[in-house]
C-alpha cells in the first residue's frame, strides 16, 4: 500500500523537473494526480490541465477542471514558479512584478481556487515549493530571493489559518537541484562546467539536489503520517542552510 492510497492531488508545476518527480512519485504512492501547467505532463496516468499561474480565471477553471476529473482534492503541491538572476540594482520593475506575480500570488490564486475542496477532505496537505534562496544569501538572486522568502512567510500564514479547516501547510526548501531549469542557466554561463562546480561546491554534499529527493521530502509532509506537522519548512539543501563546514583537504 502507499503512503497517498485514496487521495486526490493537484502538483502545479508538474510537467518537468522537480513537479514532474513530484507527480510521478504521488501516484505510485497511490494517490489520483492532476498535473496544473502550461505543457503537458510526460508520465501516462495523470490529468493534464493547462493554466497561466498569472491568470485568475484560468487559474479558477483549471482547478475546478482537475477537482472534477479527480473527484475531490486532498493535497495541493504549489510547485509552480520561475526563476531571475541579478541584484538589486540591475533587476528591473518588470522583472519584480513577473517574478513576484507568478511566485508569490500564483501559489495564493491557487490555493485561494483550491481551498474550499481542501477544507472538504479530512487529509487536506498544502505543500509549498520554496528554496534555499528563503533562507541563505545568495549572489545575483535578488528578485527569486524575495519571492522565495514571501512563499515561505505565506506558507507560515496559510497554516495559520488553515488551522480551524482542518489543511495542513508547509513548505519544503530544496537546493540547487539538478533540473531543467538549471540546465539551462548552467547552458547560459561563459564556462559551464565551471559553474556546476562552483554550485555543487556550495552545498556542503558536494553535490546537486536530485528532484527525487526533494520529491521525497515533499511526500513526507504531504502524507497523513505526517499528520502533526503543519506551519514548518524541510529544507533539502545536502546542509547548506546549517552546516558551516571546514575546508575539504586535500
Amino acid at each position: 500500500m502507499g503512503s497517498l492510497d485514496g487521495l486526490r492531488a493537484l502538483v502545479t508545476g508538474g510537467a518537468s523537473g522537480i513537479g514532474a518527480a513530484i507527480a510521478e512519485l504521488f501516484a505510485a504512492e497511490g494517490a489520483a494526480v492532476a498535473v496544473l501547467d502550461r505543457e503537458s505532463p510526460t508520465a501516462s496516468g495523470l490529468v493534464a490541465v493547462k493554466a497561466d499561474l498569472s491568470d485568475d480565471t484560468a487559474v479558477r477553471a483549471a482547478v475546478e477542471e482537475a477537482v472534477a476529473a479527480l473527484g475531490g482534492l486532498d493535497v495541493l503541491v504549489n510547485n509552480a514558479g520561475i526563476g531571475a538572476q541579478g541584484t538589486v540594482e540591475t533587476a528591473t520593475d518588470d522583472e519584480w512584478a513577473r517574478v513576484l506575480d507568478v511566485n508569490v500570488v500564483g501559489t495564493a490564486r491557487v490555493s485561494r481556487a483550491a481551498w474550499a475542496h481542501l477544507r472538504a477532505s479530512s487529509h487536506a496537505a498544502v505543500v509549498n515549493t520554496s528554496s534555499i534562496a528563503a533562507t541563505a544569501g545568495l549572489p545575483e538572486r535578488a528578485v527569486y530571493s524575495a519571492s522565495k522568502g514571501a512563499v515561505l512567510a505565506l506558507t507560515r500564514a496559510m497554516a495559520a489559518d488553515g488551522m480551524p479547516d482542518g489543511i495542513r501547510v508547509n513548505a519544503v526548501n530544496p537546493g540547487t537541484a539538478d533540473t531543467p531549469w538549471v540546465g539551462r542557466l548552467l547552458d547560459s554561463a561563459p564556462d559551464p562546467a565551471a559553474e556546476r562546480a562552483a554550485l555543487e561546491a556550495r552545498q556542503p554534499h558536494g553535490r546537486l539536489v536530485s528532484a527525487d529527493e526533494v520529491a521525497r521530502a515533499v511526500l513526507y509532509l504531504a502524507s497523513p503520517l505526517s499528520g502533526s506537522t503543519t506551519g514548518t519548512s524541510l529544507a533539502v539543501d545536502g546542509g547548506m542552510e546549517g552546516l558551516r563546514l571546514r575546508p575539504r583537504t586535500p
